[in-house]
C-alpha cells in the first residue's frame, strides 16, 4: 500500500469509526473558515495592483503626479416622447444641482449642457476622492437623481458614471448568482436522486458541496491579505468549481463504497466499505485535487492581481472540497450507510454490478477498429479546434455590460448624444524643468492635429491639465467610438505611433505614456497573450509530473497531457465560432461583441486542465485496478472504462448543469465561460474518454504502461485488505455512535 492509499484510509477508518468527533469537527473547522473570513475582512486591491503595460506606467505618472481625473457621475435629461420641453428640462437641471450640491460627496456640479441636437441637457456631478470612493458615495446621488426624476414625471432622468456602472453591473451579477444557485442546486440534487436513489444520498455531496464553498469564502478573506481581493468574477468562480468538485469528489468516494457493498453481497459492514473506497476513489480524489491545484496555481505566473484572485479562491473551495471528501463524508457514510442504500445495494451479489453492460457493448467496436475510432475522434477534436485559430480577444468595457443595467442603458445614450463624454484617450508627458514648456507645447501640437480627424471626437480642442510643480501634463482625447472597436484601435495607435512621434515626443527627455480604457484593454489583452504560452508549458509539466506520479507510466502522463490539451483547444475553438459572430445570440442571450475576453482562455485552461485530469485519474485508476488483478490490458479497458461510466457520466452531467446555469448570468464575460466549460465537458466525457482514450489505449497495449510492465503491476498488487472488526453486518463498530 502506497502513501497516499495509507493516509486516506487512516484518514477514513479513523472517521468512519469516530463519527460525531469527525462531523463536528467539521462543523467547527468551517464556523472558524467563515468567523475568521468575517474577522479579517477583504482585503481589495489597489488600483495600482491593476496597472499593466503602457497604460499602467501612464497611470502611475498620473497618481504621482496629482493629475489622475476625479470620479464624475453624468445626469442625462431628454424627453419620454417627442420635442425636448426645454423649460421642464432645465426645471429639472436646476433641482438636480441643488440637490447634489448639498451631498458632502460632492465637490462641484457643471451644468447643464445641451446636446447639439438640442434633445438632452447634461448635468455633470464631480466627486471626492477617488474610484473606489465613488463607489461608496454614488448612491447618495443616486437617491437624489430618482427623487428628481419622481418630481418629473415627463422627463427620462436618467444617472451614469464609472460608479454608478461598476456597482449597477456588480448588484446585477449578484442577483443572477443567486438565481443561479435557485437553479444549480435544485438540479444537481435530482441527478444524484436519480445516480443514487435514496435521498439522503443525494443530498449528502449536495451538502458538502455548498459546505465546501462557505469554508472557501471564509478562508479567501484571510487569503486576499496576500493576494488582493479583484472582486468581479472571483465568487462565481469560486462557486462554480466548488459545486463542480465538491459534488465530484463526494460522487466518487460515495459511488465506490457502495460498490463495495453490492460486490461483496452485503457482506461487509459500511466501515469497511468506507476503509476499501479510501484505499482506491480516496487516494484518486487526493491525486485529482492535487492537479486541480497546480493547474489553477498557473494563473499566478500572470502577474495579474485578476487572476491571482481566482486562483486563491478556487484552489481554496477544491482544497476544502477534498478534505470534506477525505474526513467528514467517510463519517457520514459509515453512520449513515444503512440509510443511504438504494435498493440495487440491498440487491445481494447482483450479476454484473461491477460494470456497465451498456458501455461494454458501446465499447466493443471501438476496441475492434481502435485506428478507426481514434482517426474519427481527432478529426473531431480538429474540426471543433480550428477555429481557435482565428480568435480575437478583447477586454471587458462599457459596452458590453448589460443594457439590463440603467446606469450602462444610460450611457449607452449619453454617448450617443454627446460623443465627447465616451471613451477617451489620456496622453501623458513628464518633462524636467528646462524642457517642461515645450513638452506642454507639444501636446497642444498633438491635439491641433486632431482636430478634423474622423478619429476623434470633434468638441473643441482639448487642453493639457498641468500638475502643481508643472513637470507633468495629460491631454484627454475624447473618441466617438466604443471601447474596442476598430476605430478606437486605430486613434490609439495613431496617438502612439504617428501623433506623440512628430509632436510631444521630439522633446528631449521627456517621457510620455497613453493610458485611458482602449489603452487598458489592448495592453492588458497583449500582457495576457504574452503570459498564456508560460501558463500553458507550466500546467502542461505539472500535469505531466502528476499523471506520472499517480500511474508511473510516461506513456500515460503524455497521453493525459494530449487529452487536455484537445479538450482545452476545442473549447476555444467553440468560443470564437459561437461569440465572434451573431448567429447564436439569440440563442444564448447576447449581443455579440465579436471577440473573446482576454481572460476567459486562460482561465477555460487552467479549470479544464484540472478538471480533465480528474477524469483522466479516476478512470485510469479503474482500468489499472483490473490490470493488477492480472486482466490483459485490453480487457482491463473495456472494464475499468464501463465500471467508472455511470460516475463519470453522472459526474459530467452534474457538472454541466451547473456550468449551464451561469448562461443565466446576464454578462458576456459569465456566458462564455459557461459555454467553454460546458462544451469541454461534455467532449471531454463523449468523445476523448469514451473514444480516443480506450482507442489510444488499445492500439498500445502493454506499452501504456513503460517504463513499468504489466505482469510488475500484478507483483506488485497489494494483497486484500482484512476486513476491521465490526465488518461483519450486525456487528458494532467501535467508537462513536
Amino acid at each position: 500500500m502506497s502513501g497516499r492509499e495509507q493516509f486516506t484510509v487512516g484518514v477514513a477508518r479513523w472517521c468512519a469509526t469516530h463519527p460525531w468527533r469527525a462531523v463536528v469537527g467539521w462543523v467547527v473547522f468551517l464556523a472558524l473558515c467563515v468567523g475568521a473570513g468575517a474577522a479579517a475582512g477583504t482585503n481589495k486591491g489597489k488600483f495600482e495592483d491593476f496597472w499593466v503595460g503602457e497604460a499602467g506606467r501612464a497611470e502611475a505618472m498620473a497618481q504621482h503626479s496629482g493629475l489622475t481625473p476625479a470620479p464624475q457621475e453624468d445626469v442625462l435629461i431628454t424627453s419620454r416622447g417627442g420635442p425636448l420641453d426645454t423649460r421642464a428640462a432645465r426645471a429639472a437641471a436646476s433641482a438636480v444641482e441643488q440637490r447634489m450640491e448639498r451631498l458632502p460627496a460632492v465637490v462641484s456640479v457643471a451644468g447643464p449642457v445641451a446636446s447639439k441636437d438640442g434633445g438632452s441637457l447634461l448635468v455633470t456631478v464631480t466627486l471626492r476622492g477617488d474610484k473606489e470612493t465613488a463607489k461608496t458615495d454614488v448612491d447618495a446621488l443616486l437617491a437624489q437623481t430618482e427623487a428628481v426624476r419622481d418630481a418629473h414625471p415627463g422627463l427620462t432622468i436618467e444617472q451614469t458614471g464609472s460608479a454608478s456602472i461598476s456597482n449597477g453591473v456588480n448588484d446585477k451579477q449578484g442577483t443572477d448568482l443567486q438565481r443561479t444557485e435557485m437553479i444549480s442546486l435544485p438540479i444537481t440534487f435530482i441527478i444524484l436522486f436519480v445516480v443514487f436513489g435514496t435521498v439522503l444520498a443525494a443530498g449528502i455531496p449536495l451538502l458538502l458541496s455548498v459546505s465546501a464553498i462557505g469554508g472557501a469564502i471564509g478562508l479567501y478573506g484571510l487569503a486576499s491579505w496576500v493576494f488582493p481581493d479583484a472582486g468581479g468574477a472571483v465568487i462565481s468562480v469560486v462557486f462554480m468549481l466548488g459545486m463542480a468538485v465538491g459534488v465530484d469528489y463526494s460522487l466518487f468516494y460515495l459511488k465506490r463504497a457502495r460498490e463495495e457493498r453490492e460486490r461483496s453481497g452485503g457482506t461487509i459492514s459500511h466501515v469497511a466499505a468506507v476503509e476499501l473506497a479510501a484505499a482506491t476513489s480516496g487516494r484518486a480524489v487526493v491525486d485529482s485535487g492535487l492537479a486541480v491545484v497546480l493547474a489553477l496555481g498557473g494563473l499566478y505566473v500572470v502577474d495579474d492581481v485578476i487572476f491571482s484572485s481566482i486562483a486563491t479562491g478556487a484552489i481554496l473551495a477544491t482544497l476544502v472540497a477534498v478534505a470534506a471528501s477525505l474526513t467528514v463524508l467517510p463519517a457520514l457514510l459509515a453512520k449513515l450507510g444503512p440509510r443511504m442504500d438504494g435498493r440495487k445495494s440491498r440487491r445481494a451479489g447482483r450479476p454484473g454490478a461491477d460494470g456497465s453492460r451498456m458501455w461494454t457493448a458501446m465499447l466493443r467496436p471501438v476496441m475492434r477498429r481502435p485506428l478507426l475510432t481514434l482517426m474519427a475522434g481527432v478529426a473531431a477534436t480538429a474540426a471543433l479546434a480550428l477555429p481557435a485559430l482565428g480568435m480575437v480577444m478583447g477586454t471587458e468595457g462599457k459596452e458590453t455590460f448589460p443594457d439590463s443595467v440603467p446606469s450602462v442603458a444610460a450611457y449607452d445614450r449619453l454617448t450617443e448624444a454627446y460623443p465627447a463624454r465616451g471613451i477617451a484617450h489620456l496622453v501623458l508627458v513628464r518633462a524636467d524643468d528646462a524642457h517642461a514648456d515645450e513638452a506642454r507645447t507639444g501636446l497642444r501640437q498633438l491635439a491641433a492635429r486632431t482636430q478634423g480627424d474622423p478619429l476623434f471626437a470633434q468638441d473643441g480642442p482639448p487642453k493639457p491639465v498641468v500638475s502643481k510643480d508643472g513637470r507633468t501634463a495629460l491631454l484627454r482625447l475624447p473618441v466617438p467610438y466604443t471601447q474596442n472597436s476598430d476605430e478606437a484601435e486605430r486613434s490609439l495607435t495613431r496617438v502612439r505611433d504617428v501623433l506623440i512621434p512628430a509632436t510631444v515626443g521630439r522633446v528631449d527627455g521627456a517621457e510620455t505614456a497613453v493610458s485611458g480604457e482602449t489603452a487598458g484593454g489592448v495592453d492588458y489583452a497583449a500582457h495576457q497573450e504574452g503570459r498564456l504560452p508560460w501558463v500553458i508549458v507550466l500546467v502542461s509539466l505539472t500535469t505531466l509530473v502528476i499523471m506520472y506520479m499517480a500511474f508511473r507510466s510516461v506513456v500515460l502522463a503524455v497521453l493525459g497531457v494530449a487529452l487536455n490539451v484537445a479538450a482545452v483547444a476545442v473549447s476555444w475553438g467553440v468560443l470564437a465560432l459561437v461569440f465572434q459572430g451573431t448567429w447564436a445570440e439569440g440563442l444564448l442571450g447576447f449581443d455579440s461583441t465579436g471577440f473573446v475576453g482576454s481572460r476567459n482562455p486562460l482561465m477555460i485552461f487552467t479549470i479544464l486542465v484540472g478538471l480533465s485530469t480528474d477524469y483522466q485519474i479516476f478512470v485510469v485508476s479503474r482500468i489499472r485496478e483490473r490490470v493488477r488483478r492480472g486482466v490483459p490490458t485490453r480487457e482491463a479497458v473495456v472494464e475499468g472504462i464501463a465500471g467508472s461510466a455511470s460516475v463519470v457520466t453522472s459526474a459530467a452531467v452534474i457538472m454541466v448543469s451547473v456550468f449551464v446555469s451561469f448562461l443565466f448570468i446576464d454578462r458576456i464575460e459569465m456566458k462564455q465561460i459557461a459555454v467553454g466549460l460546458t462544451v469541454a465537458v461534455l467532449f471531454d466525457a463523449i468523445v476523448l474518454r469514451a473514444l480516443i482514450l480506450p482507442s489510444a489505449m488499445a492500439l498500445l497495449g502493454d506499452r501504456v504502461w513503460w517504463p513499468a510492465k504489466p505482469e510488475r503491476l500484478r507483483e506488485a498488487a497489494p494483497a486484500p485488505a482484512p476486513v476491521p472488526s465490526g465488518a461483519v453486518p450486525g456487528a458494532a463498530a467501535r467508537g462513536d455512535r
